[in-house]
């Protein structure tokens, strides 16, 4: 009992992760910050119902609808649907009509439902329809490089494609890898020195704001409250 949720890689470089759940005798969770955005499919009591769900600045708590089953993709950073700014969604979402078991409403056509094993099908032609867009210079900066741009310039671009500044992301990113390494049994003095951390205080709060949990709560096997998605990943972060 609980809720179950697998997830995987993806080869698309318009998809993080590609995930499902199934909720049973769970009524709440932890919805943990995250700086990427998902676009989210479930189905309860017969009910399908379409959202997407932009990028958490911190943890807090989210309902689960019980006996439900969900589908989520979970896009990219730099990776956006111009014609739902991103930036507008940040802790919030988005509800798309017409759904049903078989097809629902994008941006003014109908479209099948993806599932686990054509997730990426579906994202082509996101991309193909041009719903999809992905800027180039958020990869760039990932990787390191520095554009030849201003800094004003890169900032705004970095927000529109992603909805957060690099500061939000670096630091979500860096708490969620360390939720990550303490799970994993790595000691938490190890974490603060992996992870750049100044003390045991600044990691605490990292975790409390972005996690919503102590590294004392992280390391049980059985928590009392559910997670939402956290993987690992060796995505860089934003300088």
């Amino acid at each position: 009992m609980g809720l179950e949720v697998e997830s995987r890689s993806s080869d698309s470089p318009y998809v993080q992760r590609v995930w499902r759940s199934r909720s049973d005798g769970v009524g709440r969770m932890t919805s943990i910050a995250a700086a990427h955005w998902d676009l989210v499919f479930w189905e309860h009591r017969g009910q399908v119902s379409v959202a997407v769900m932009g990028p958490e600045t911190k943890a807090s708590p989210a309902p689960v609808p019980e006996d439900a089953a969900f589908f989520g993709i979970n896009f990219a950073l730099g990776t956006s649907m111009p014609h739902l700014p991103i930036d507008r969604l940040v802790d919030g979402s988005a509800s798309l009509p017409g759904a049903t078991r078989r097809s629902f409403s994008l941006k003014g056509s109908a479209w099948h439902l993806p599932d686990w094993d054509n997730a990426e099908a579906f994202v082509a032609r996101m991309v193909r329809e041009g719903v999809l867009d992905r800027d180039p210079m958020v990869d760039a900066v990932l990787r390191g490089a520095a554009p030849d741009v201003s800094e004003r310039t890169l900032q705004r671009r970095f927000v529109a494609a992603t909805g957060l500044t690099r500061g939000a992301v670096r630091q979500i990113e860096r708490a969620r890898r360390a939720a990550v390494l303490i799970q994993e049994g790595v000691p938490v003095h190890e974490v603060i020195e992996l992870l750049g951390y100044f003390d045991q205080p600044h990691l605490a709060r990292s975790l409390s704001r972005y996690i919503g949990r102590t590294a004392t709560q992280l390391s049980r096997r059985q928590p009392v409250e559910p997670l939402s998605l956290l993987y690992k990943t060796d995505e860089r972060l934003p300088a």
